[in-house]
């Protein structure tokens, strides 16, 4: 029934021009205003993902979205760099270093990941296979 639909996923903020300064200046991501929001185009995605303005707007409670990265120390060090902060949870299986970056590989659970925060409380991640 929808397997030919072109599915495409979004998510809300409070302030959409907040979002289109942090995703596109910020983040440096292709991202451009539509009738209907914000459309963020992401490398290998054939559809834009769609962010849109809700007045009670409330912060996803999970990540999402994720960026694989090359090097995490080195995006962890520029983002840092560019005024974003990076969340460090407690009673994580494992610890997170003095980058806030949790290293995955060499707990042997998984990727070394780092989280951030967009404008609206949303949460977001980069991390490295």
């Amino acid at each position: 029934m929808l397997k030919d639909s072109y599915a495409f996923s979004g998510f809300s903020v409070n302030d959409s021009d907040a979002a289109l300064q942090f995703y596109g200046e910020t983040l440096g991501l292709a991202i451009a205003q539509s009738d209907m929001g914000l459309e963020l185009s992401i490398q290998g995605n054939t559809t834009p993902i769609f962010i849109y303005t809700k007045q009670d707007h409330t912060p996803a409670a999970y990540t999402i979205l994720n960026f694989p990265v090359e090097n995490i120390d080195q995006t962890v060090d520029e983002l840092a760099s560019k005024g974003i902060v990076f969340e460090r949870y407690e009673g994580f299986p494992f610890d997170q270093d003095e980058r806030a970056i949790a290293r995955g590989k060499a707990a042997g659970q998984g990727p070394d990941i780092a989280w951030f925060k967009d404008p609206a409380g949303n949460t977001l991640a980069v991390l490295q296979n």
